[in-house]
């Protein structure tokens, strides 16, 4: 007669949370260069686990002390997404039923609503026209409330007339960047954090460092108009991110979004 593995209740939520801490690390990985080297850790570990289960104690050993001793590294390696792990964490808003489920977005399916990237896109593309400078930030998986505090709070639908209108010229609310969540415009005139990095070109104001600052702490995407070329750019995870057409630009945000 065949003996069961004993399955408990703290078996299952063990695995549920193991689920939820991978999944997590996947959606900050997530193309970038470090989801290979995640990849690599993640097999070297199987194999250890394996000759560990096969009693293969020089292997074992070996592949035991690569990892243990390579806890430092790692933490060079994946310094920046461990910076927005945390930082994830720590802007979850436990009290708050709907900001803690939006953290936990891929357990439900209503809470938020699909993000109208072509209006976002048409109207960057009516201001890039008229050499309009903008700035918009869409929040994804972590929390903006940290960034939304310091500019002035509002709620409305994503449309072309409301974006032209917070970053025309003479508008009061065009200093700052604008932040989408859940397809609604949630804050004007925010002040982001200014990234110091070397590699961003000169020609690029504090407008572009703005995006790169505020996607390199956060996997929030953003959208710029440059006001003295009209060129967009579209920065996701402390890069400029390539594309050929609007039309392509709008499929990778749409593909960032989901």
């Amino acid at each position: 007669m065949l003996d069961f593995v004993d399955f408990s209740f703290l078996d299952v939520l063990d695995i549920l949370l193991v689920a939820i801490l991978l999944y997590y690390i996947y959606k900050l990985l997530k193309g970038t260069v470090a989801i290979n080297i995640f990849i690599g850790i993640a097999l070297i570990f199987l194999i250890w686990k394996i000759t560990q289960a096969l009693r293969m104690e020089m292997l074992s050993g070996i592949l035991g002390y690569l990892l243990s001793g390579g806890v430092i590294a790692l933490i060079i390696v994946f310094q920046q997404e461990i910076r927005k792990f945390l930082l994830m964490i720590g802007t979850t808003n436990f009290s708050n039923k709907k900001s803690f489920f939006k953290q936990l977005k891929f357990l439900q399916s209503e809470i938020t609503s699909e993000i109208d990237t072509e209006k976002i896109l048409k109207a960057c593309s009516n201001m890039s026209k008229s050499k309009t400078g903008a700035l918009i930030v869409i929040e994804r998986t972590n929390s903006l409330d940290f960034l939304i505090n310091t500019g002035d709070s509002m709620n409305a639908l994503v449309n072309e007339v409301i974006l032209e209108s917070i970053f025309y010229k003479n508008s009061p609310l065009h200093d700052g960047a604008t932040i989408i969540r859940d397809n609604y415009v949630v804050a004007t005139r925010v002040v982001l954090p200014i990234s110091d990095s070397t590699k961003i070109p000169a020609r690029f104001g504090l407008r572009h460092r703005a995006a790169v600052g505020v996607s390199e702490k956060t996997d929030a995407v953003c959208i710029l108009v440059s006001e003295e070329t009209g060129e967009i750019s579209y920065i996701k995870d402390g890069e400029f991110v390539l594309y050929a057409t609007q039309e392509e630009l709008n499929e990778k945000l749409r593909n960032d979004l989901t």
